[in-house]
C-alpha cells in the first residue's frame, strides 16, 4: 500500500480512542493512512495510546487530552483541533459511558447526558464548516439498540430521578435523534452522518455500573464482543464508499438497520436540537456556519431563533 504524503492525508477525529472500540478504529485508521487525531481524558492513557498505535502503525497519529462531558472542553477541543488541521473527513464521536449511580460534572450536569449526548453534539456543530470544507466527509456516532428502551424524559433530561440504565438509553435514543437531525441539515454537502451499534462488546465500558458490575463484567465474558469485531462497523463506515452514497442511516454489522421507533420522530429530533443548543449555550458566531447551510434554516425549530 502507498502511504499519502502528510499533506494529502486524510484526517480523522476520533473521540473516545484510548480504549475498547475507539482505539481499534483509530489503529485501523491510522493503518490506511489517514492522520488520527485520538481525543480522551488528559488524565487517561491517552498519550501513551498514541504513541502505542503510532509504532504499531508506522502512521500518523496525535492525541488531544479532553473532557468531553464538559462543553468548555469540547470548544477547547474544536480549537486546539483547528490549530493543527484545516481538513476533517472523517469525524468518529464514539466517546460515551455507563454511571450506575447520577454522577454530576463540573459544569453541573448529569455525567451520561453530558458525554454520551453533549460530548457528541457540541463537537459536531463546531466542526461543521470544516466538514464542509473537506467533503465528501463522514460523521459516524456510536449509538446503541439500547435506544429502542429510551424515552426522552423531556423535564427531567437530566434525570433527578436517575436509573442507571434509563439514563443510557435516553442517551443512546438521543445519539439517533441528533444524527437524523444533522443528515437532514447536511443534506447536499457531501457530507454523510450515520449512527451504528456495536454490539454487546467486552471492554472496559460499564467499569462505573455500580453494584452491576460484576454481572457486566460476567456478561461482558461470557458473550461479549472482541473490541475488534464491534469497531468493524465503524472502521466500514469510514472507508466504504457506501458510507456516502446515503445518510441519516443507522447500521449494525454493516448493514442498515431501522432506527428505534421514537428516533424516527422529526419533531423530537428538532426538540432535541434546539434543547441542545441552548443547552450548551452555542452562541450564534457558532451556529453561523451551520445556518448558512442551503437546507439548514428549515430545520430551525420554531422559537428557536440563534442567540
Amino acid at each position: 500500500m502507498t502511504v499519502p504524503s502528510q499533506a494529502q492525508r486524510p484526517v480523522a477525529l476520533i473521540t473516545g480512542a484510548s480504549t475498547g472500540i475507539g482505539r481499534v478504529t483509530a489503529r485501523d485508521l491510522a493503518a490506511k493512512g489517514y492522520t488520527v487525531v485520538a481525543v480522551s481524558r488528559p488524565s487517561g492513557r491517552g498519550a501513551q495510546v498514541a504513541d502505542e498505535l503510532r509504532r504499531d502503525t508506522g502512521g500518523d497519529v496525535h492525541h488531544l487530552g479532553f473532557d468531553l462531558s464538559l462543553v468548555a472542553d469540547a470548544r477547547a477541543m474544536v480549537a486546539a483541533f483547528r490549530e493543527r488541521w484545516s481538513r476533517l473527513d472523517a469525524l468518529v464521536l464514539n466517546a460515551g459511558a455507563y454511571h450506575g449511580r447520577r454522577r454530576v460534572t463540573a459544569e453541573g450536569r448529569e455525567a451520561t447526558w453530558a458525554l454520551n449526548h453533549l460530548g457528541v453534539f457540541v463537537p459536531a456543530v463546531l466542526l461543521v464548516d470544516l466538514l464542509v470544507a473537506s467533503s465528501p466527509a463522514r460523521v459516524l456516532v456510536t449509538s446503541s439498540n439500547a435506544a429502542m428502551a429510551g424515552r426522552m424524559r423531556w423535564d427531567d433530561l437530566g434525570r433527578r430521578r436517575y436509573d442507571g440504565m434509563g439514563a443510557y438509553a435516553q442517551s443512546k435514543l438521543a445519539n439517533q435523534l441528533f444524527a437524523a437531525a444533522f443528515a437532514r441539515r447536511l443534506a447536499g454537502t457531501g457530507v454523510s452522518v450515520h449512527a451504528m451499534h456495536p454490539g454487546f462488546v467486552a471492554t472496559e465500558f460499564g467499569s462505573d455500573a455500580g453494584w452491576q458490575t460484576p454481572f457486566v463484567r460476567l456478561l461482558q465474558r461470557l458473550f461479549g464482543r472482541t473490541a475488534e469485531r464491534g469497531a468493524d462497523t465503524l472502521t466500514f463506515l469510514a472507508l466504504d464508499p457506501a458510507a456516502l452514497s446515503v445518510t441519516g442511516g443507522y447500521w449494525v454489522d454493516r448493514r442498515q438497520r431501522p432506527m428505534a421507533p421514537a428516533a424516527r420522530d422529526a419533531d423530537a429530533a428538532e426538540r432535541l436540537w434546539a434543547l441542545s443548543e441552548s443547552e450548551a449555550g452555542l452562541t450564534e458566531a457558532e451556529l453561523a456556519a451551520l445556518y448558512a447551510l442551503p437546507r439548514a434554516w428549515r430545520c430551525r425549530a420554531p422559537g428557536a431563533a440563534a442567540r
